[in-house]
Protein backbone atom coordinates (compact mmCIF):
# COMPACT_ATOMS: atom_id res chain seq x y z
CA UNK A 1 0.00 0.00 0.00
CA UNK A 2 1.34 3.18 -0.97
CA UNK A 3 0.00 6.29 1.43
CA UNK A 4 -0.09 9.97 0.44
CA UNK A 5 -0.30 12.85 2.56
CA UNK A 6 -3.66 14.69 1.78
CA UNK A 7 -3.56 18.42 1.23
CA UNK A 8 -5.33 20.58 4.96
CA UNK A 9 -5.08 24.13 4.17
CA UNK A 10 -3.88 26.46 7.02
CA UNK A 11 -2.15 22.44 8.42
CA UNK A 12 0.12 20.60 5.79
CA UNK A 13 2.20 23.55 5.02
CA UNK A 14 5.54 23.08 3.75
CA UNK A 15 7.18 23.19 7.26
CA UNK A 16 4.74 20.70 8.50
CA UNK A 17 5.20 18.59 5.77
CA UNK A 18 9.07 18.07 5.86
CA UNK A 19 9.41 17.62 9.84
CA UNK A 20 6.88 15.10 9.60
CA UNK A 21 8.93 13.66 7.15
CA UNK A 22 11.85 14.17 9.53
CA UNK A 23 10.28 12.54 12.64
CA UNK A 24 7.60 9.88 10.81
CA UNK A 25 7.63 9.56 6.81
CA UNK A 26 6.19 6.92 5.27
CA UNK A 27 4.31 9.09 2.96
CA UNK A 28 4.85 8.73 -0.93
CA UNK A 29 3.55 11.67 -2.14
CA UNK A 30 2.42 14.78 -0.49
CA UNK A 31 0.28 17.87 -2.06
CA UNK A 32 0.83 21.33 -1.57
CA UNK A 33 -2.88 23.40 0.21
CA UNK A 34 -4.67 24.44 -3.08
CA UNK A 35 -2.89 27.14 -5.30
CA UNK A 36 -4.91 29.71 -6.44
CA UNK A 37 -2.75 32.62 -7.73
CA UNK A 38 -2.41 33.03 -11.51
CA UNK A 39 0.96 34.94 -10.72
CA UNK A 40 2.02 32.74 -7.34
CA UNK A 41 1.57 34.71 -4.15
CA UNK A 42 4.66 34.79 -1.76
CA UNK A 43 2.79 32.08 0.63
CA UNK A 44 2.43 29.99 -2.53
CA UNK A 45 6.01 30.05 -3.61
CA UNK A 46 7.31 29.28 -0.21
CA UNK A 47 5.10 26.10 -0.27
CA UNK A 48 6.51 24.71 -3.56
CA UNK A 49 9.80 26.34 -3.63
CA UNK A 50 12.51 23.08 -4.12
CA UNK A 51 14.38 23.95 -1.34
CA UNK A 52 11.50 23.87 0.97
CA UNK A 53 10.45 20.13 0.20
CA UNK A 54 13.81 18.17 -0.66
CA UNK A 55 13.88 14.85 -0.24
CA UNK A 56 10.05 14.92 -0.94
CA UNK A 57 7.59 13.91 -3.63
CA UNK A 58 5.42 17.20 -4.44
CA UNK A 59 2.29 17.44 -5.93
CA UNK A 60 1.09 21.08 -6.06
CA UNK A 61 -2.60 20.95 -5.98
CA UNK A 62 -4.31 23.68 -8.33
CA UNK A 63 -7.84 25.09 -7.68
CA UNK A 64 -9.71 26.93 -10.64
CA UNK A 65 -12.68 26.80 -12.60
CA UNK A 66 -10.64 28.98 -15.64
CA UNK A 67 -8.59 27.42 -17.94
CA UNK A 68 -6.12 30.60 -18.78
CA UNK A 69 -5.89 31.03 -14.56
CA UNK A 70 -4.76 26.89 -14.39
CA UNK A 71 -2.72 27.29 -17.32
CA UNK A 72 -0.89 30.49 -16.00
CA UNK A 73 -0.13 29.00 -12.66
CA UNK A 74 1.21 25.11 -14.10
CA UNK A 75 3.85 27.31 -16.39
CA UNK A 76 5.11 29.00 -12.76
CA UNK A 77 5.28 25.68 -11.40
CA UNK A 78 7.15 24.17 -14.70
CA UNK A 79 9.94 26.96 -13.56
CA UNK A 80 10.36 25.47 -10.46
CA UNK A 81 10.78 22.01 -11.64
CA UNK A 82 7.11 20.14 -11.21
CA UNK A 83 6.14 17.59 -13.74
CA UNK A 84 2.98 16.96 -12.49
CA UNK A 85 -0.26 19.06 -11.08
CA UNK A 86 -3.34 18.47 -8.75
CA UNK A 87 -6.79 19.77 -9.68
CA UNK A 88 -8.97 20.07 -7.20
CA UNK A 89 -12.57 18.75 -7.53
CA UNK A 90 -13.32 18.06 -3.85
CA UNK A 91 -13.18 21.14 -1.29
CA UNK A 92 -16.50 21.43 -0.07
CA UNK A 93 -16.34 24.97 1.58
CA UNK A 94 -19.34 26.80 0.77
CA UNK A 95 -17.28 29.42 -0.26
CA UNK A 96 -15.33 27.97 -2.37
CA UNK A 97 -18.55 25.73 -3.83
CA UNK A 98 -20.32 28.91 -4.43
CA UNK A 99 -18.19 30.46 -6.89
CA UNK A 100 -18.46 26.62 -8.88
CA UNK A 101 -14.70 25.68 -7.67
CA UNK A 102 -13.43 22.84 -5.70
CA UNK A 103 -16.64 20.11 -5.48
CA UNK A 104 -18.77 23.25 -6.56
CA UNK A 105 -17.46 22.53 -10.41
CA UNK A 106 -19.11 19.37 -10.29
CA UNK A 107 -22.30 21.06 -10.17
CA UNK A 108 -21.83 22.21 -14.25
CA UNK A 109 -20.40 19.45 -15.89
CA UNK A 110 -21.10 21.03 -19.13
CA UNK A 111 -18.66 23.86 -18.22
CA UNK A 112 -16.67 21.16 -15.94
CA UNK A 113 -15.93 19.02 -19.51
CA UNK A 114 -15.16 22.46 -21.17
CA UNK A 115 -12.35 23.40 -19.05
CA UNK A 116 -11.01 19.86 -18.70
CA UNK A 117 -10.81 19.84 -22.96
CA UNK A 118 -8.85 22.92 -22.69
CA UNK A 119 -6.37 22.29 -19.99
CA UNK A 120 -5.45 19.15 -21.13
CA UNK A 121 -5.19 20.22 -24.58
CA UNK A 122 -2.94 22.96 -23.78
CA UNK A 123 -0.74 22.19 -20.69
CA UNK A 124 2.53 21.04 -20.81
CA UNK A 125 2.56 18.74 -17.35
CA UNK A 126 0.54 15.53 -16.47
CA UNK A 127 -2.89 16.49 -14.53
CA UNK A 128 -4.03 14.77 -11.52
CA UNK A 129 -7.66 15.23 -10.09
CA UNK A 130 -9.00 14.96 -6.38
CA UNK A 131 -12.84 14.88 -6.54
CA UNK A 132 -15.94 13.73 -4.65
CA UNK A 133 -18.35 11.53 -6.06
CA UNK A 134 -21.19 14.05 -6.85
CA UNK A 135 -23.21 17.25 -5.08
CA UNK A 136 -26.02 15.80 -3.54
CA UNK A 137 -26.68 12.32 -4.72
CA UNK A 138 -24.43 8.68 -5.55
CA UNK A 139 -26.29 9.22 -9.01
CA UNK A 140 -24.14 11.95 -10.55
CA UNK A 141 -21.41 9.81 -9.77
CA UNK A 142 -21.63 8.06 -13.47
CA UNK A 143 -22.16 11.39 -15.49
CA UNK A 144 -19.08 12.40 -14.01
CA UNK A 145 -16.86 9.17 -14.62
CA UNK A 146 -18.20 9.62 -17.93
CA UNK A 147 -16.40 13.32 -18.01
CA UNK A 148 -13.38 11.66 -16.82
CA UNK A 149 -12.85 9.16 -18.70
CA UNK A 150 -12.47 11.54 -22.06
CA UNK A 151 -9.18 12.74 -20.84
CA UNK A 152 -5.52 11.23 -19.70
CA UNK A 153 -5.61 12.22 -16.00
CA UNK A 154 -2.54 10.91 -14.30
CA UNK A 155 -4.27 9.49 -11.43
CA UNK A 156 -7.53 10.05 -9.79
CA UNK A 157 -8.15 10.60 -6.35
CA UNK A 158 -11.52 9.64 -5.36
CA UNK A 159 -12.85 10.84 -1.73
CA UNK A 160 -15.73 8.86 -1.22
CA UNK A 161 -18.02 11.45 -0.15
CA UNK A 162 -20.73 14.09 -1.80
CA UNK A 163 -20.28 17.56 -1.48
CA UNK A 164 -23.57 17.68 1.13
CA UNK A 165 -21.56 14.88 3.28
CA UNK A 166 -18.39 17.94 4.00
CA UNK A 167 -16.01 15.75 6.78
CA UNK A 168 -20.06 15.02 8.90
CA UNK A 169 -21.36 12.23 7.35
CA UNK A 170 -19.77 8.75 6.81
CA UNK A 171 -17.44 8.20 3.42
CA UNK A 172 -19.04 5.76 0.76
CA UNK A 173 -16.20 3.25 0.22
CA UNK A 174 -18.68 1.38 -1.99
CA UNK A 175 -18.73 3.83 -5.11
CA UNK A 176 -14.96 3.38 -5.66
CA UNK A 177 -14.54 0.77 -7.74
CA UNK A 178 -16.96 2.04 -10.51
CA UNK A 179 -13.78 4.36 -11.69
CA UNK A 180 -11.73 1.19 -12.43
CA UNK A 181 -13.46 0.82 -15.88
CA UNK A 182 -11.45 4.26 -16.91
CA UNK A 183 -7.84 2.17 -16.79
CA UNK A 184 -6.14 4.93 -14.98
CA UNK A 185 -4.34 5.06 -11.49
CA UNK A 186 -6.81 5.73 -8.79
CA UNK A 187 -6.39 6.11 -5.51
CA UNK A 188 -8.80 5.82 -2.53
CA UNK A 189 -9.29 8.77 0.13
CA UNK A 190 -11.64 9.58 3.03
CA UNK A 191 -12.32 8.24 6.85
CA UNK A 192 -8.72 6.42 7.24
CA UNK A 193 -8.25 6.98 10.55
CA UNK A 194 -7.13 3.61 11.81
CA UNK A 195 -6.19 0.07 10.97
CA UNK A 196 -9.99 -1.44 11.55
CA UNK A 197 -10.88 1.41 9.47
CA UNK A 198 -8.91 0.39 6.63
CA UNK A 199 -9.92 -2.98 6.77
CA UNK A 200 -13.77 -2.11 5.97
CA UNK A 201 -12.42 0.04 2.96
CA UNK A 202 -10.18 -2.87 1.69
CA UNK A 203 -13.45 -5.16 2.12
CA UNK A 204 -15.30 -2.89 -0.32
CA UNK A 205 -12.33 -3.22 -2.93
CA UNK A 206 -9.58 -5.27 -1.96
CA UNK A 207 -7.55 -3.58 -5.20
CA UNK A 208 -7.06 -0.49 -3.94
CA UNK A 209 -3.23 0.00 -3.43
CA UNK A 210 -3.19 3.76 -2.53
CA UNK A 211 -4.34 5.73 -0.32
CA UNK A 212 -4.79 9.34 0.98
CA UNK A 213 -4.97 10.57 4.20
CA UNK A 214 -5.96 13.89 5.48
CA UNK A 215 -7.14 14.37 9.19
CA UNK A 216 -6.08 10.70 10.23
CA UNK A 217 -2.32 11.77 10.05
CA UNK A 218 -2.61 14.90 11.52
CA UNK A 219 -4.85 13.20 15.07
CA UNK A 220 -2.16 10.33 14.85
CA UNK A 221 1.30 10.79 13.34
CA UNK A 222 2.12 7.14 13.86
CA UNK A 223 -1.14 5.97 12.03
CA UNK A 224 0.94 4.90 9.20
CA UNK A 225 2.87 2.60 11.20
CA UNK A 226 0.16 1.10 12.55
CA UNK A 227 -1.46 0.51 8.59
CA UNK A 228 2.14 -0.98 7.93
CA UNK A 229 1.18 -3.84 10.27
CA UNK A 230 3.53 -2.39 13.34
CA UNK A 231 2.64 -2.09 16.71
CA UNK A 232 3.82 1.72 17.22
CA UNK A 233 4.19 2.21 21.27
CA UNK A 234 2.63 5.94 20.59
CA UNK A 235 5.78 7.60 21.43
CA UNK A 236 5.08 10.53 23.34
CA UNK A 237 8.63 12.20 23.22
CA UNK A 238 8.69 11.87 19.43
CA UNK A 239 5.30 13.19 19.24
CA UNK A 240 6.38 16.28 21.66
CA UNK A 241 9.39 16.98 19.99
CA UNK A 242 7.88 17.24 16.66
CA UNK A 243 5.54 19.52 17.70
CA UNK A 244 8.40 21.65 19.59
CA UNK A 245 10.23 21.55 16.14
CA UNK A 246 7.44 22.75 13.96
CA UNK A 247 6.90 25.92 16.82
CA UNK A 248 10.35 26.49 16.14
CA UNK A 249 10.33 26.41 12.46
CA UNK A 250 7.18 28.57 12.41
CA UNK A 251 8.43 31.36 14.48
CA UNK A 252 11.96 31.30 12.49
CA UNK A 253 10.75 31.19 8.82
CA UNK A 254 7.03 32.59 8.56
CA UNK A 255 5.73 36.05 9.40
CA UNK A 256 3.87 36.81 11.84
CA UNK A 257 6.17 36.24 14.42
CA UNK A 258 3.96 34.13 17.87
CA UNK A 259 0.49 35.20 17.00
CA UNK A 260 0.43 33.74 13.50
CA UNK A 261 2.56 30.73 15.04
CA UNK A 262 0.26 29.73 17.96
CA UNK A 263 -2.57 29.98 14.99
CA UNK A 264 -0.99 27.27 13.44
CA UNK A 265 -0.12 25.26 16.68
CA UNK A 266 -3.94 25.78 17.35
CA UNK A 267 -4.79 23.96 13.61
CA UNK A 268 -3.04 20.73 14.59
CA UNK A 269 -4.71 21.13 18.04
CA UNK A 270 -8.19 20.61 16.88
CA UNK A 271 -7.51 17.21 15.30
CA UNK A 272 -4.59 16.04 17.94
CA UNK A 273 -6.10 16.67 20.94
CA UNK A 274 -8.43 13.31 19.98
CA UNK A 275 -5.84 11.21 20.00
CA UNK A 276 -4.98 11.65 23.96
CA UNK A 277 -7.24 10.22 26.82
CA UNK A 278 -9.29 12.60 29.07
CA UNK A 279 -7.29 15.44 27.46
CA UNK A 280 -10.15 18.06 27.24
CA UNK A 281 -9.35 20.03 29.62
CA UNK A 282 -5.76 20.76 28.52
CA UNK A 283 -6.96 21.50 24.66
CA UNK A 284 -9.26 23.86 25.91
CA UNK A 285 -6.08 25.53 27.66
CA UNK A 286 -4.05 24.80 24.43
CA UNK A 287 -6.74 26.83 22.43
CA UNK A 288 -7.33 29.40 24.97
CA UNK A 289 -3.74 30.37 25.09
CA UNK A 290 -2.65 33.69 23.92
CA UNK A 291 1.12 33.74 24.22
CA UNK A 292 3.36 30.78 23.55
CA UNK A 293 4.36 30.29 27.08
CA UNK A 294 1.01 30.00 27.80
CA UNK A 295 0.64 27.27 24.97
CA UNK A 296 3.66 25.69 25.94
CA UNK A 297 2.72 25.45 29.72
CA UNK A 298 -0.69 23.65 28.36
CA UNK A 299 1.12 21.14 26.12
CA UNK A 300 3.66 19.96 29.11
CA UNK A 301 0.73 19.72 31.44
CA UNK A 302 -1.35 17.53 28.51
CA UNK A 303 1.95 15.38 27.66
CA UNK A 304 2.69 14.41 31.72
CA UNK A 305 -1.42 13.95 32.31
CA UNK A 306 -2.53 12.24 29.78
CA UNK A 307 -1.58 9.41 28.01
CA UNK A 308 -2.08 8.40 24.04
CA UNK A 309 -4.70 5.84 22.76
CA UNK A 310 -3.56 2.68 21.47
CA UNK A 311 -5.47 2.64 17.65
CA UNK A 312 -6.78 -0.78 16.24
Amino acid sequence: MNYDLAPMEGITTYIYRSTFEKYYGGISQYYTPFLASMHLSNREKNEVLPEHNEGMTLIPQILSNRADEFLEITKALQAYGYDTVNLNLGCPSGTVVSKHRGSGFLAVPQELDTFLAEIFDQCPLKISIKTRIGISEESEWEPILKIYEKYPIAELIIHTRLQKDFYKLPARPHTFAAARRLGIPLCYNGDITSRNAQQLVLEADPQIDRMMIGRGIIANPELLESLNGGTPARDKDRLQSFLSDICDRYLAEMSGGERNTLYKLKEIWVYLGASFQDAEKYVKRIKKANRLTEYEAAMRALFHNCELKCEK
